[in-house]
C-alpha cells in the first residue's frame, strides 16, 4: 500500500469513528508501528488530524463542537466546548508532559485549556487561580501547595469554589480528611518499590535513597523505599538529601555522598530525579567509580534518563496519561457536578531497564 493510500484510509477511519488508536491502525494497515507513527505525524503536521495519547482524532475548526457522544470517557459524559483552567507548579520539568496530556483531552472534547504557572507557594497558587476564575474558566486542574504556610486555607478555599476542582499529583493532607475534591495522582511510593525490587533482583542487599531537597515527591519516594526495604528484610542503607544538580556547592556534596556510599558498602542507589542522577554519575566517573560496575543507579522520573552516559534505568511516571485522566475527571464533574461520588485515581509508574544498573536493556511494566 502506498503512503497516499494509507493516509486516505487513516483519515477515513478517523472520520468514521471520531478517534482511532494507533494499535488499531497498525492492525488495519498491516504495517509497523513506526510506519503508522510516521503517517499520523505527517497528517497531523498538515492539520488533517490531531494526535492524542495513544491515538488520533479529527481536527476541529476553532470554536466548533464535537459530534454528540464523541466526548464521552470512562468517567462519564463531558461538557463540549468547556474552558478549562490549569495551574501547574512548573513549566520546565515534569509538568509539561502532564499539561500536554490534559490539553489533548480537552481539545478532543472541543474545549480549550488555559494554563498558568505557579511556584509551590499557596499565595501564588491562589492568585493564579483567581485570575483563571476571572477569565471565566468552568473547571480547574490544580497542583496546589499542600504543606507550609497557607496551604490548608488554600485547600479549604478550593473546596468552597462554585466550579469543579481536580487536584493533580496532590491529595488533601490528613488535616482535611473529608475535603471533597477529585484527584489524579501517581503511585510514587510504589514506583520507589519497583526500583528497589529491581536492584535486589540483581543481587544488591543495600539500596540507598538520594532525593532532591526541592521536590515534593521526595516524601512519597522515601515512604515507598522504607516500606520496601523493610518488607524485603534488607540491610539499612543511606538516606540522603542533596542540592539540585548545578546549584552552588552541588559537586562537593555529591562527592561527599559517594564517599559515604563507599564507607558504608552501598553499591546501589535510587536517585530522584534524572538531573541529580546524571550529576552523581558524572562525579562518580571523575572519582574513579565505575557505573554500573561499582555502583548501580536507578533514576526516578525518566525525563532525560535515556540520554545519560550510561543510559539510566529509570522509574517512569505516566505523566501524559495523568494529565489526560485529570482532564477527563474535570470534564465529567462539570457535566454532573452533584451526582458523582468523589474520585481519587492513582496511576502506577513503570520501570524502564537500561544500562546504569547492569541489567538487560528492555522495558518492563510492573
Amino acid at each position: 500500500m502506498l503512503a497516499s493510500e494509507r493516509h486516505q484510509l487513516i483519515l477515513s477511519l478517523v472520520r468514521e469513528h471520531g478517534a482511532v488508536r494507533l494499535t488499531e491502525l497498525v492492525e488495519r494497515l498491516g504495517v509497523t508501528a513506526v510506519t503508522v507513527r510516521r503517517d499520523v505525524t505527517e497528517l497531523a503536521d498538515r492539520g488533517l488530524l490531531t494526535r492524542v495519547h495513544g491515538g488520533v482524532t479529527l481536527t476541529r475548526p476553532r470554536g466548533s463542537h464535537p459530534e454528540p457522544g464523541r466526548a464521552a470517557s470512562v468517567f462519564g459524559p463531558a461538557v463540549p466546548g468547556a474552558l478549562v483552567g490549569m495551574v501547574a507548579p512548573s513549566v520546565e520539568y515534569y509538568w509539561p508532559t502532564v499539561v500536554q496530556g490534559a490539553q489533548s483531552t480537552v481539545a478532543a472534547a472541543g474545549g480549550r485549556l488555559v494554563l498558568r504557572a505557579s511556584s509551590y507557594d499557596a499565595a501564588e497558587d491562589r492568585r493564579q487561580i483567581t485570575k483563571l476564575l476571572e477569565r471565566g474558566v468552568q473547571t480547574l486542574l490544580v497542583a496546589p501547595a499542600t504543606s507550609g504556610r497557607g496551604a490548608l486555607d488554600l485547600l479549604r478555599w478550593l473546596g468552597s469554589l462554585n466550579v469543579p476542582v481536580v487536584l493533580v499529583e496532590r491529595v488533601p493532607p490528613p488535616e482535611l480528611p473529608t475535603l471533597a475534591l477529585d484527584a489524579a495522582t501517581t503511585a510514587h511510593a510504589l514506583g520507589a518499590g519497583l526500583a528497589v525490587r529491581h536492584l535486589v533482583s540483581l543481587g544488591h542487599r543495600g539500596v540507598g535513597l538520594v532525593t532532591s531537597r526541592s521536590s515534593p515527591t521526595s516524601r512519597a519516594l522515601r515512604t515507598g523505599w522504607r516500606e520496601t526495604i523493610g518488607s524485603l528484610g534488607l540491610d539499612t542503607a543511606l538516606d540522603l538529601d542533596v542540592p539540585v544538580y548545578g546549584s552552588p556547592g552541588w559537586a562537593a556534596e555529591y562527592d561527599t555522598l559517594l564517599a559515604r556510599c563507599r564507607r558504608a558498602g552501598v553499591h546501589a542507589l535510587l536517585v530522584h530525579a534524572d538531573r541529580e542522577a546524571i550529576g552523581l554519575i558524572e562525579r562518580a566517573r571523575d572519582g574513579g567509580i565505575a557505573v554500573p560496575g561499582e555502583l548501580a543507579v536507578v533514576s526516578y522520573d525518566d525525563e532525560v534518563a535515556a540520554a545519560s552516559d550510561p543510559p539510566l534505568t529509570a522509574v517512569c511516571p505516566q505523566k501524559h496519561r495523568l494529565g489526560a485522566v485529570a482532564a477527563e475527571l474535570a470534564l465529567a464533574r462539570l457535566a454532573d457536578p452533584a451526582g458523582r461520588p468523589v474520585h481519587r485515581l492513582q496511576l502506577w509508574p513503570t520501570l524502564v531497564v537500561r544500562e546504569s544498573c547492569g541489567g538487560a536493556a528492555e522495558s518492563v511494566a510492573q
